[in-house]
Parts: C-alpha cells; structure tokens; sequence
C-alpha cells in the first residue's frame, strides 16, 4: 500500500534559514537578563538575540547534502560548539533536530567530518530511509541530538550491559510542532528509553521544547502517559519495529521497555557530557572515526581558529535543488504480530 507525494516541492529561494533561538549560549551575555542566574523557563524562552543558522548545501536526498551551522560569529560544530545546557540550573538542554516529525529520510550529525554536518546515512551505497510500519508514518517525533554528549563505545552500560553507540545522545521531542531539520530547541527531558540497537546501548531520551502548550503540564514520563495516552507504547513499538522491513531481527529493549523517568534520564545526560568532554579535550587514537574539531571548547587540542572553520564551509558544493524521494518510501508495511 502506498500514498502519492501529490504535486512537487516547491523551490525555496532562500538558501539559509534562521532557525528557533536555542535560548543560551554558556559564556555569552545574550540578554539583559541572565537566564542561567534566573533559572527561569520564561527567560530561557524570551532569549532572542543569538540565534544559530542552519546553511544548506548540495542537494537533498542526494549525497552531497550537508546542513551545516553558524552562529553569530560564523560556523561551528553542533556536535561540539553548541552547549548541552540552555539553562543549567533549570536542566533545560539545546537540541539539535536531525529528522522533521513525519519525515522518512535518516538524517544525522556526521561523526567523522569536519563541523560535523548534519547528512544523509548512508548503508550499502544508498541512502537511508526508515520504512513506515503501519500504523505508523516516518518518525512519529521530532528527532535529533543533545550536543556536546556522546555515548562511548567503551563503556559497558550496568543496566543494558552493552556498549555504547559512538554517537551523540538521541531525543524524541513530543510536542505538537514539526520542527525544521537544523532547528536548535530548548527542552525538558522527561524520560528515557534504553534501546538495545543490535547489541549497543542507543538511549532514546524523551523531551518537549519548553515552549510547547503542553510543557508546563510535563514534568515526567508519567506524566506523558496521562496527557499522551498511547504515545510511550507506540514510540517502543516503533523502535522495535523499524529495522523489519529491511531484513533485520526486531530490536530489544532493557528494562522490558519501560521509560525510566526525568532523574535517570538526567544522569544519563550528565553521564554522556563527561564522555564528550574526555573525548574532545584529548587525544585518543581509538576515537579516530570522530572528528573533534571545534572553535569554542577550552582545553582542548583540537580547537581551531574561526578562519579554518569558514574555510571548511567555503569548500562545501553550492545549494541545489532537491532529487526526487524513492517511490518506495511512501510503502506502509504492514508485520503480523506486532
């Protein structure tokens, strides 16, 4: 079964998009009121003068496609340029949003490439898209990253007793917005899943953009069941599922699939930022496969001058215009004994 895409995308003559203010910048005096001091939602909410830019280049759903990111004095790492906290104090973290809700194509921060764009997975030669199992249709959240985390592939985790998967921390943002991929989003996390993703720890932390009508009333995953009925169980059956179609053994779960809740999720949080912080502030050859370059980071060797970073974009190929999507993605399949 399958839905036709209707008439063509449109062209979009404006190349860069500014994106939803991340809220802080650690370090920087954005706002006449200091929203790390205030501990305040609304401060973080109402902090509007640095804004991070997502450039496009190449052409989507093409290989060559890149988004990469720029604040105010040019481009950076979102990986490893813009902090984990927008407001510490308040626990309210940047996300980077990878996939749109709805969307199929797998997007992701590029681990090995230099500002670490956010691209295309690849698999096999070809491009990656995530099958719809029916019921549902692409990602059925917004999709992205915690910067400045990163789950060490060394680390035998004590309640999944696997390894981590060498990426940045994922975040399920539940609010009612689709975000625009490259959008840097103020969230409170909620929750986490711990998937076992062929035999690594992959967290799936659960969070809502602070500025969503339903924040206020979400302080816990308990909570999310109360006012999102059915969302927690469609989201473990969605993780189990996505790999079926391709071929693959259906995914597992530590801790029979339950979401731990805000707590655990926060030490989580705090324990993959001093992974990240080991990672980027030394000097290891196991690490080989990440690009650690940044322009902001203290301490560590592999800060470079924003002139080299500008340099790196400038050689980036020239926005173009979109290749078509495979018809297949469009497919529904539908597995018995869901």
């Amino acid at each position: 079964m399958s839905f036709s895409r209707g008439a063509a995308t449109p062209l979009i003559l404006s190349f860069v998009r500014l994106l939803v203010p991340s809220g802080v910048r650690a370090g920087v005096n954005q706002c006449s009121s200091d929203p790390i001091a205030s501990s305040s939602v609304a401060a973080v909410n109402k902090c509007v003068r640095n804004m991070y830019i997502a450039e496009e280049r190449g052409s989507q759903y093409a290989p060559d496609y890149r988004v990469y990111f720029k604040d105010e004095s040019g481009p950076i790492s979102p990986f490893h340029d813009i902090p984990l906290w927008a407001d510490r104090a308040a626990r309210i973290a940047n996300m980077v949003v990878e996939v749109p809700r709805w969307s199929n194509a797998k997007m992701e921060i590029s681990r090995g490439e230099p500002l670490n764009p956010i691209l295309q997975d690849v698999k096999k030669g070809a491009l990656r898209y995530v099958a719809n199992v029916f019921p549902h249709r692409g990602y059925i959240w917004n999709y992205g990253a915690l910067p400045q985390t990163w789950e060490n592939p060394r680390h035998v985790d004590p309640g999944t007793q696997a390894r981590g998967d060498n990426d940045p921390v994922d975040v399920l943002e539940i609010g009612q917005r689709v975000a625009g991929r490259g959008d840097v989003l103020p969230v409170k996390v909620l929750g986490a899943l711990a998937l076992v993703d062929e035999g690594e720890t992959d967290w799936k932390l659960i969070a809502i953009d602070t500025r969503d009508p339903l924040a206020p009333e979400l302080r816990d995953v308990a909570d999310v069941e109360k006012h999102l009925p059915g969302l927690l169980k469609a989201t473990v059956e969605w993780f189990r599922l996505y790999k079926v179609p391709d071929g693959k053994p259906q995914n597992q779960f530590a801790f029979g699939g339950e979401a731990k809740d805000a707590d655990f999720a926060h030490k989580v949080i705090d324990e993959v930022h001093e992974f990240w912080r080991a990672l980027v502030t030394g000097d290891d050859a196991d690490a080989a496969d990440i690009c650690r370059t940044n322009v902001s980071v203290d301490g560590s060797p592999h800060r470079v001058e924003r002139a080299e970073a500008a340099a790196v974009l400038a050689k980036a190929p020239p926005r173009a215009l979109p290749q078509p999507v495979p018809a297949t993605v469009d497919k529904w399949h539908f597995l018995a004994n869901l």
